[in-house]
């Protein structure tokens, strides 16, 4: 069975990235479709580990970094790869526009994984991006929107990362999809019951993870803050932190577990479909302290693996983390939840999925021979 992978763009190893490296060792695909390529070397071997990889990318290689600009021009793209015709299992793996491709054969299976609401560009998530022009460009976000619904019929069927993000395919797409939660590998992050007196807040330095009004919370309260990440907000938000905030920038896996390990509690600002920094925290037996929407609802269990807020606020934050201090947290209880979410157990029911997924795909393929 000859099998392919289709993702959204190969840039940076973050969470959909290791979903992506679970997907590569259970399938081990003939051949990687993408928009674009431009991962380091030292990243791409993370998820091809077993082999040197045969990605195929579009014409977006030519503008590298820039590529996000073009956005406008994404379903087009993904929707003129052509999937070699005899391929029998295409696996996508979508964040935008990768759930798009078409399929060159109609005895061909396709199956989308969802990591989060998918190109939320134009979507939940448009203001933030483009600020007072949405309105200008409303024209554009609309008609896009609609090629994203007709695209997002393409799959035979469509996984969720979390029921949060199962209930947005539903509305957006009119779509049903099954829940597998992604994979957290829990190696690197041990049990740590000895707490020092600081919070930490990890991720990329963009503005929809609202890193600043974690800075502006901990400029209030005084408290020891260490921010881990970085991105194109950094420099901004460093400029209003007070001398108890601590920037690190981006640090490796083991140096990230090192920190996240001794936190009192780890700070969640930002909505996720469904957030894997959270449970790497829990794996640590760090209480996590989460603004209560998202997939992080379907990960940290009120007042026992921590406390959730109502209101991305400064305000709301303040008031979570005076709560969160008079709590004696029970550091193994949260460890234990953490290990609902191993990549055994994603590998287990990706591969018991896509099985019978294909068993019912060539029962109907013979049926339909037989008519």
């Amino acid at each position: 069975m000859k099998k392919v992978l289709v993702v959204d763009w190969l840039d940076k190893y973050g969470g959909a990235e290791r979903v992506i490296s679970c997907l590569e060792r259970s399938y081990c695909f003939d051949k990687t479709y993408t928009l674009i390529n431009i991962m380091k070397k030292e990243d791409l071997a993370k998820i091809y580990s077993q082999k040197e990889p045969f990605i195929q990318e579009t014409v977006l290689k030519v503008v590298k970094n820039k590529f996000r600009l073009f956005f406008f021009i994404f379903h087009y793209l993904i929707s003129k790869i052509k999937v070699d015709t005899d391929a029998d299992l295409i696996i996508s793996s979508s964040h935008a526009v990768a759930k798009g491709i078409k399929k060159s054969n109609k005895k061909q299976l396709h199956i989308s994984y969802f990591h989060a609401r998918n190109f939320n560009y134009i979507w939940d998530d448009s203001e933030l991006f483009f600020g007072a022009f949405k309105y200008i460009l409303y024209p554009l976000i609309y008609l896009l929107r609609k090629i994203d619904i007709k695209q997002a019929q393409r799959p035979d069927h469509i996984i969720a990362n979390s029921h949060f993000v199962k209930k947005w395919i539903k509305e957006k797409y009119n779509r049903n999809s099954d829940v597998i939660y992604p994979p957290v590998d829990l190696s690197n992050f041990p049990l740590e019951i000895n707490k020092e007196d600081y919070y930490i807040v990890v991720g990329r330095v963009v503005h929809v993870k609202k890193f600043d009004i974690v800075v502006k919370a901990f400029n209030k309260s005084g408290k020891k803050l260490i921010v881990i990440g970085d991105g194109d907000q950094l420099k901004k938000i460093k400029s209003i932190a007070s001398q108890n905030i601590i920037f690190k920038g981006f640090l490796n896996s083991k140096d990230v577990s090192s920190y996240i390990q001794k936190a009192k509690g780890f700070i969640q600002m930002g909505v996720e479909g469904f957030g894997i920094a959270p449970i790497e925290a829990q794996s640590c037996g760090t209480p996590v302290i989460a603004y209560a929407y998202g997939g992080v609802l379907e990960t940290v269990v009120d007042q026992v693996s921590g406390v959730y807020f109502k209101q991305q606020s400064v305000e709301s934050l303040n008031f979570a983390i005076q709560e969160f201090e008079k709590i004696n947290f029970d550091y193994v209880a949260i460890r234990k939840n953490a290990l609902r979410f191993s990549t055994s157990k994603f590998e287990l029911e990706i591969a018991n999925y896509v099985h019978n997924k294909r068993q019912l795909h060539l029962k109907d393929l013979n049926k339909n021979r037989c008519l």
